[in-house]
């Protein structure tokens, strides 16, 4: 006995011990090499300035540091985790407040490591996990560009976050877990067009960060990359080849579609209509033609769109059928068309619409119950806003409405039910 008592000490105390060096960093893994302790001269931060700008853009730094209403690049976004409430910080040239004292290693560090000035970890609500991936160029072009910006005298707000969650230190574990040593993502043998639009997704679009889902800690799960997640009860849908199929997608529409924000399967909405508002509006074709390249697994990108075909339309009940119709045709068509057609300018169409090809129903009965304000696309494009029907349709109503347009337009078996309408208008999504 005395003999197990001791070997259960020991492995207290090699755990401990193992633990602790985790804790303090000792198996910590920097990407970052040491060209950067080597500060950039006025000449090279005037010269990347202008390149960095589009950087930042295609890595939609603004949307996430500036808070509605709030001074550019300042922060105080908020981002509600499971965990609590982080608000975005200010990047801005502040000395005090934001990062004019930062080197150019501390900028390095804080956007492929997670480790800003003195050491202090950054919550992987920065996806530094993405960011990691960045070339040490593009890095150095988005800090010569940040350091052109304005000053803003902005304090940082503090988060909302309950032990031991606040424990900064403690992002030490998640950072062995989810942080790759791998920096490196070109694929020989594959076009240039299909690894700049892996660089382009993975690194600089970030995209998997909204679009994979989360493991238990949080961070993205590897075995379903791209294949769809739920974010503050909207659902990020799978953007991996069959999971756009499915929504009507071919490469050529879904470059134009994050152009625009707008096509035959919708309008951008949520956080995707900032997406498009604050960065992919303002990308190169040829970069939005590599991101479809690559989600498409593509070495080249065909001239023309070739839609696939639309799905073939599902039976259903005659009771919800009639009941499902004469709610579209009271409510819906005046905008969307009898037929589901759309009208320009007016509302999107839904015959050929995305959100009722996917398999769930979330992202339709959120719309359906809470509206859509009034949104301004690229091109002095406009979609009128739709309103909430919550207080105008019972749950009934509502489910046999979906599982009626889900069916005929979407191809999917009728599945909604009162219940799962009740429980989305109980949280409000």
């Amino acid at each position: 006995m005395r003999g197990i008592l001791k070997a259960l000490a020991v492995l207290v105390v090699l755990g401990g011990a193992a633990a602790g060096s985790v804790f303090f960093g000792l198996f910590e893994r920097s990407v970052v090499t040491r060209a950067v302790d080597q500060p950039l001269s006025p000449d090279e931060m005037k010269r990347l300035a202008a390149r960095g700008a589009y950087i930042a853009t295609a890595a939609d730094c603004y949307a996430c540091h500036t808070a509605k209403d709030g001074a550019p690049w300042a922060g105080g976004l908020p981002f509600e985790t499971p965990f609590g409430t982080i608000y975005a910080t200010n990047i801005s040239p502040h000395r005090e407040m934001g990062i004019g004292n930062w080197t150019r290693a501390e900028f390095h560090r804080a956007v492929r490591d997670g480790v800003g000035r003195g050491g202090v970890h950054l919550y992987p609500a920065m996806p530094y996990a993405s960011y990691r991936l960045m070339t040490e160029a593009d890095v150095d072009a988005v800090y010569a560009y940040l350091m052109t910006r304005e000053p803003m005298a902005v304090p940082n707000r503090p988060n909302a976050l309950g032990f031991p969650f606040n424990i900064r230190q403690s992002l030490t574990f998640w950072n062995l877990v989810n942080l790759s040593a791998k920096t490196d993502i070109a694929v020989a043998g594959r076009s240039a067009l299909w690894n700049r639009g892996r660089y382009v997704v993975d690194a600089l679009g970030h995209c998997g960060e909204c679009h994979t889902p989360r493991n238990l800690m949080q961070g993205m799960e590897p075995s379903a990359y791209l294949r769809g997640a739920v974010i503050e009860g909207i659902e990020a849908p799978g953007i991996t080849k069959p999971g756009l199929i499915a929504m009507g997608f071919d490469p050529v529409s879904l470059a134009r579609f994050m152009k625009t924000g707008l096509s035959a399967q919708g309008s951008m909405t949520n956080q995707m209509f900032e997406v498009v508002h604050f960065s992919t509006q303002y990308m190169s074709d040829d970069d939005l033609n590599a991101m479809s390249a690559y989600l498409f697994d593509l070495d080249t990108v065909p001239d023309t769109a070739t839609p696939p075909p639309s799905p073939a339309p599902v039976e259903v009940p005659q009771a919800v059928a009639s009941a499902g119709r004469a709610t579209y045709l009271n409510l819906c068509a005046g905008c969307h068309g009898s037929a589901g057609e759309g009208i320009p300018h007016v509302a999107v169409p839904m015959a050929t619409n995305a959100s009722l090809r996917l398999v769930n129903a979330r992202n339709f009965l959120h719309t359906t119950l809470n509206g859509i304000p009034a949104q301004s696309f690229p091109g002095l494009e406009r979609m009128q806003p739709m309103p909430g029907f919550a207080d105008k349709l019972d749950d009934r109503a509502v489910a046999d409405l979906a599982n009626w347009m889900r069916a005929r337009w979407g191809g999917r078996t009728p599945d909604v039910t009162p219940e799962a309408v009740a429980a989305m208008r109980h949280r409000g999504h």
